[in-house]
């Protein structure tokens, strides 16, 4: 893999800054930072080091020291057999964790549980102790292909992962343990094998969805001897894609039950609020929850770093501030040139290219060995080049990588000394669990959250109480979500035959739901059942990743080499004309969107900017289900029809984000069906709150900006699920009104969320933006990155007021 070619913007934006590596030799002073705890842990003189400097110590808000943590270990259960005993003695661990023997008890006794305790705490064990020992009970008795089970990753790189944690457990106990990966990876020659002869199958429930299910006579054998389905990283299966999962694990028991198999759940989770809540909402089942983390953890120092505010100004002369790439780079340098294995975690594929290319040309003037040792981890990779990545990871010829969430999830990446967090990853789960990579074999570990320009990592960084003080989220998915359901109900006729007695497992809304069905004639009843009357695939139906159709893929213009691909929903945003894309180290412009072919030709180009695409939204309302009076205002929730237009892209100069230009875009509109929370408020409010007439828009306008960087604190999504609208007079409510829809069809639960805990959101958002320094509003309170309107207008002031004369009618929580 080439590494080397950095764009010209990039050497020219560097130049620009003047900006050099940090040079290391000399440690700051104990009182440039707050105390952590132990003065000389490596970890704190990692970060010694990194805040070097005065200006350097300044951007850190906030350090809090989690002291490392004894274990606590248990008997071995007595159901174990001894050779698998003997087998995880052998890979040096000599007994189980307390909460480890307590999932393998439950596991044993048929009943159905969640584990859900820190990162780097066992939970892999936990599962496979008591899936190993019953693959070899089976093995036993029944002779043939025996008990069967079956591990289902969000991550093609998971559960890679896990095969090898599997085979190198089972390796002293010969061919009884039969594990193989089933993805979309996996050759024809090595499906064939896992169909017929893998009593481990370990698989993604796309590959379940798409493959298993819609051929189960192929896998008769292996569900008719299904004992175990074991999910990991659960917590990850939210919103729209986790409420598809839920369907597709529905059917999967259905399926089973037709082969005489009632499999047991196993399911493995981050920390997180009910997690046995969660996991009976996803299977369907009653799940018993382990939460007593029992295992040792090492120290961890995690800091919170605020990027300085340059000299440069944005849209309406808005101040702006070093962005977190940029920052992030820096410190993925610094780490680097200490010989400090890094993982830098990042939001985007865009940004995960970007640090890497920016650490790389740093890298170069310090030592030419260097740059090879760095590289980027992204969604879109062809299989080839992320299974060399993984390799390169886990061999330690990597020493620093910037990765998106696709390395996130469970990978046992041992040995990191630390965890860059490149903006706050949209969850309290997922900053755990980023946070967990680094320290995995029980050594102390340094993690660094640093701000992005906007409201919510702003609110962030200067509450730490939000982070350090707070439970974890719980997991928001709404399997009854009839735009999920209905395709699932299409491909379970497809499997075998619906009928009356099937619907209960689909969950209240499924009656309601075939009569639609039949009048589209999607199903068709004969008798005592509903049946798929057509002979294309019903399973194509049900995209359960949300992405709306199929993938875009990404053309070199003059060779036609396929690069990569890009999700439909994203498209529009990612690689539109004009769009700047960036793949393993090259970057590349946009020539032309073909939507009716779904190809995006590109060509290799270095500008010196990157791209960011806006968008305009109208919205009306459909249905009101539930209102709550705020004072003389209201606060509703129900369904909603949002048209979105993407309308233009700006250019942003790499390193400073300095907007150098906009262009317009001709692309067509597209409407959502979905769920929305939105808020009203009454002239005699607007007089309270002193809003003049020609400050509402403004008002409103930085109010909903707000309000939507914050609400992932409070519901586990990420802004780019959500959007929103704000309107002075709106035609359905006939008031001054706030939106805050979800970005996918029939809604993914944020919004409801949103209205449930309205008062708290509201609240902080108020006080995000009233805490901004900034004097009349900026990214970091009131701004949004993707406004379609050049973020005008915008009334910070009059937002304040606003919102604290709305909340001083909300009823008491």
């Amino acid at each position: 893999m080439a590494f080397n070619h950095l764009p010209t913007g990039v050497h020219d934006a560097l130049s620009a800054l003047s900006v050099t590596p940090v040079t290391h030799s000399v440690p700051m002073a104990d009182n440039q930072l707050p105390r952590v705890g132990a003065a000389h842990s490596p970890a704190r003189s990692v970060l010694d080091r990194l805040a070097g400097s005065a200006d350097r110590a300044a951007r850190i808000t906030h350090t809090e020291h989690l002291p490392p943590r004894t274990g606590r270990h248990a008997r071995w259960p007595e159901r174990i057999r001894p050779e698998v005993v003997e087998a995880v003695r052998n890979a040096g661990i000599e007994h189980l964790w307390e909460h480890q023997a307590r999932v393998a008890e439950q596991a044993l006794s048929g009943t159905s549980v969640v584990v859900a305790t820190g990162t780097a705490s066992g939970k892999t064990l936990s599962y496979l102790v008591p899936v190993v020992s019953t693959l070899l009970d089976g093995a036993a008795e029944r002779g043939g292909r025996g008990t069967t089970a079956l591990y289902l990753a969000p991550t093609k790189a998971l559960a890679a992962d896990q095969r090898r944690s599997v085979g190198e457990l089972t390796a002293p106990l010969g061919s009884a343990v039969r594990p193989a990966v089933f993805d979309g990876d996996t050759p024809v020659e090595e499906r064939d094998w896992a169909r017929r002869y893998a009593n481990y199958l370990l698989t993604n429930p796309d590959m379940l969805h798409r493959s298993i299910l819609p051929g189960h006579p192929r896998w008769s054998s292996f569900l008719r001897a299904l004992r175990y389905v074991v999910v990991d990283e659960c917590h990850s299966y939210r919103g729209v894609f986790g409420s598809h999962v839920a369907q597709v694990i529905r059917r999967l028991r259905r399926v089973c039950a037709r082969y005489g198999s009632e499999p047991v759940f196993l399911l493995a989770s981050a920390t997180a609020s009910e997690p046995a809540e969660a996991a009976g909402r996803l299977t369907g089942l009653p799940v018993v929850e382990v939460t007593d983390d029992a295992s040792p953890r090492g120290e961890l120092v995690f800091a919170l770093w605020e990027p300085p505010l340059t000299e440069l100004h944005g849209e309406q002369g808005a101040p702006v501030r070093r962005s977190a790439t940029a920052e992030t780079a820096d410190l993925l340098t610094d780490l680097a040139v200490q010989g400090t294995r890094t993982v830098a975690f990042v939001r985007s594929r865009r940004a995960a290219e970007m640090i890497a290319l920016i650490a790389q040309e740093r890298l170069a003037a310090v030592d030419r060995s260097l740059p090879g040792r760095v590289a980027a981890y992204r969604g879109g990779y062809l299989p080839e080049e992320r299974r060399g990545l993984e390799q390169a990871l886990h061999s330690g010829e990597i020493l620093g990588l910037s990765a998106t969430n696709a390395l996130e999830l469970g990978m046992d990446v041992s040995g990191l000394d630390a965890v860059l967090l490149a903006g706050y990853p949209g969850t309290r789960a997922s900053l755990w669990q980023q946070a967990g990579r680094a320290g995995r074999a029980g050594q102390g570990s340094l993690a660094v959250l640093v701000a992005r320009d906007d409201p919510l990592d702003t609110y962030l960084v200067h509450h730490p109480e939000a982070l350090f003080r707070q439970p974890v989220e719980s997991t928001v998915l709404d399997p009854d979500n009839p735009y999920v359901l209905a395709p699932h109900l299409c491909a379970a006729a497809a499997e075998l035959p619906l009928t009356e007695e099937d619907l209960a497992l689909f969950g209240p809304a499924a009656p309601g739901l075939l009569p639609q069905l039949e009048r589209r004639r999607l199903l068709r009843r004969r008798a005592t059942a509903w049946h798929w009357p057509r002979s294309d695939r019903a399973a194509d139906l049900a995209d359960i990743r949300g992405q709306g159709g199929a993938p875009v893929q990404v053309v070199e213009a003059g060779t036609g080499r396929l690069l990569g691909t890009v999700d439909a929903a994203a498209a529009h945003t990612t690689v539109h004309t004009g769009a700047v894309h960036l793949h393993q180290g090259r970057t590349y412009v946009v020539r032309e969107l073909d939507l009716a072919d779904s190809v995006a030709l590109v060509e290799e180009s270095s500008p010196p900017y990157s791209t960011t695409a806006r968008d305009t939204t109208a919205i009306s309302v459909l249905e009101t289900a539930t209102e709550v009076p705020w004072g003389a205002g209201r606060l509703c929730f129900g369904s909603v029809e949002v048209t979105n237009q993407v309308v233009s892209f700006l250019r942003r100069r790499l390193i400073t984000n300095e907007v150098l230009g906009e262009s317009k875009l001709d692309l067509p509109p597209r409407t959502l069906r979905t769920r929305a929370v939105w808020w009203t408020v009454t002239e005699d409010q607007l007089d309270e709150a002193s809003i003049a007439p020609e400050s509402l828009a403004g008002a409103l306008h930085a109010a909903e900006h707000a309000a939507i960087g914050i609400l992932p604190l409070f519901a586990t999504c990420d802004r780019w699920d959500i959007g929103g609208v704000s309107v002075p007079l709106h035609p359905d409510t006939l008031l001054p009104t706030v939106f805050v829809y979800d970005g996918q069809p029939g809604g993914a639960g944020f919004s409801e969320r949103a209205f449930q805990v309205a008062s708290r959101w509201l609240r902080a958002t108020r006080e995000a933006i009233a805490a901004c320094e900034c004097e009349a509003g900026c990214p970091s309170c009131i701004q949004s990155p993707k406004c379609g309107n050049g973020n005008d207008p915008l009334d910070k002031r009059a937002a304040v007021r606003l919102l604290g004369t709305l909340l001083s009618g909300a009823p008491s929580e």
